[in-house]
This record gives C-alpha cells, sequence and structure tokens, in this order.
C-alpha cells in the first residue's frame, strides 16, 4: 500500500513542528546541532511514527524494529520523534543538553527508545548489523535500520560494515545515508569527495536506491522496496539539504553545530509557520 495523500499531510505537518521544537530546544541551551538534525527530519519521522514497529508499551518486545542513529550529533530530531512516541516527556525537549537530563548532546543508552548510543562516527552501521544478525539467528522478523551521515563515510569503520553485510544476507537491515553533501567544515567534496557513491555501495553487494530525503512517499516507497528485498541488504541514499526548512541555514557548513541567536530563532520559526 503506498502512503495515502491524508497520511503524507500529517506527517509532513509533524515535521514542520519537529523542526521548530528542536530548533527552540537548541536555541535554548545555546549548543547543538540544527543543520543535520533538520536535514534528517522526514527520515526519522517517517520511520518512527509511520514505518517502524516500535512503541514504549513494548520497548522490550524481543521483535521490535530498532533504529541506529549513526549520525548521532542529530539526536534533537531522535529525541522528538522518541517524545512523540511517548518515550519521553512531552515537555523535556527544553531539557536538551542540560545536566541530568535524558536528553544528552548525542544519544545515551540510558534515554527510553535509544537502542544504541552514537557520538563517535562510525561506529552505527557495525553496531546495527550486529542486531541484524542476532535478530535474524533468533528468527525475529524486526527489521534494523542504521541512518548515517554522508561525511560519516569518511570512515573506515562503515565500510568493514558494509562489505560484511553482504555476506550474511542481512535482509533485515537497511542503512540510510542523510546525504545533505556538507559537513563540519565544508562541502564533502571539499572535504573528502564521496564521487560514485551509489556505485561504491552496489561494489560490496548491496542493494541500492536512491530518492529524495525530504519526500515521504518517497521515502516510504523506497522503505517498502527494501523490505521486500530478501537477497541481502538495502541502502537509501537520501538526498536531502542542511538546514532545510530555514533559507539562511540551507546547505551551509556554518550551521553544522551553530547555535541560533534570538534573531535566527525568530527568523527560522516565522519561516516554518510558528510562533515564537
Amino acid at each position: 500500500m503506498p502512503l495515502t495523500k491524508e497520511r503524507e499531510a500529517e506527517l509532513s505537518e509533524l515535521c514542520r513542528e519537529f523542526r521548530i521544537d528542536v530548533l527552540k530546544a537548541i536555541h535554548g541551551i545555546q549548543s547543538g546541532h540544527p543543520g543535520g538534525s533538520l536535514s534528517v527530519c522526514e527520515i526519522l519521522t517517517l520511520l518512527y511514527q509511520e514505518i517502524m514497529n516500535v512503541s514504549a508499551d513494548k520497548a522490550d518486545d524481543p521483535d521490535r524494529d530498532r533504529l541506529v542513529l549513526c549520525k548521532g550529533h542529530a539526536a534533537p530530531m531522535l529525541y522528538r520523534n522518541l517524545i512523540e512516541k511517548g518515550f519521553l516527556p512531552k515537555d523535556s525537549m527544553m531539557t536538551l543538553r542540560r545536566i541530568n537530563s535524558q536528553l544528552q548532546g548525542h544519544p545515551s543508552i540510558h534515554t527510553p527508545g535509544v537502542e544504541m548510543p552514537s557520538g563517535p562516527l562510525g561506529i552505527g552501521l557495525s553496531a546495527a548489523q550486529g542486531m541484524a544478525i542476532g535478530l535474524k539467528l533468533n528468527g525475529s522478523p524486526a527489521r534494523v535500520y542504521a541512518v548515517l551521515g554522508d561525511g560519516e563515510l569518511d570512515e573506515g569503520a562503515v565500510w568493514e560494515a558494509a562489505m560484511s553485510a553482504p555476506k550474511f544476507k542481512l535482509s533485515n537491515l537497511t542503512a540510510v545515508v542523510d546525504f545533505n553533501k556538507v559537513q563540519l567544515d565544508g562541502t564533502t567534496e571539499e572535504v573528502m569527495p564521496i564521487r560514485d557513491i551509489e556505485g561504491k555501495w552496489r561494489s560490496f553487494g548491496w542493494n541500492v536506491l536512491r530518492c529524495d530525503g525530504h519526500s515521504l512517499s518517497g521515502l516510504y516507497d523506497a522503505f517498502s522496496t527494501a523490505k521486500n528485498y530478501m537477497d541481502g541488504p538495502s541502502v537509501i541514499i537520501a538526498d536531502t539539504v542542511k538546514g532545510k526548512g530555514v533559507s539562511f541555514m540551507e546547505g551551509k557548513a556554518a550551521w553544522h553545530g551553530k547555535p541560533l541567536s534570538d534573531e535566527d530563532l525568530a527568523k527560522a520559526v516565522a519561516e516554518l509557520g510558528g510562533v515564537n
């Protein structure tokens, strides 16, 4: 079944609200990563709010789906989705990065709903692969999703996991590359050219899909195709925009980890149709 227009509209509205809430939280603590949180919004929102079999009342279900946010600096958007699913209190977003908060700067295993701590880039795909192997050995129907950044692909450990996952025919593993083409110090082309990103994954034996990472229907179709592929793991190259939704942030490396001023927040929220 394709994603209905009505449901797509509902999810689109959630994405708009989530972007505003994330920016307000980052502004509130004057610390965090707005650019990558905004680019991964549709990916995480579609997975948590529509696709994944996961719920707060069955948090320990052995057959639950798992998500590893490999690009852990985008934790604010992960937290906002976990709040929506009931894992965290509704008013906890403004505790982001504060002492003793459950919402630390990068995902912690002590945070309800978090399957894997992440901060050092490059470790997440291997962890997701281990989960997928365990689930497969146990005969579980659960799926594992690993969400990577494109700058993260500079890490050699990513490619070690990419090489081994097809060997074990992990059809229950889907990786998603948030391909916003900008990382901490500049564009991916400037820092470390990826060149033929589809060809690289394909050469390792992955089923490669590509779509607009801000199109909920396009992402939904890609995830459905990946789920139905039984010969090994799939990877979705999701073309996104760093800072998506806020014109002065879009495509700019400066907003990788830059907090918002009062003026910045007012402009961003206004563009997103919210109220300060």
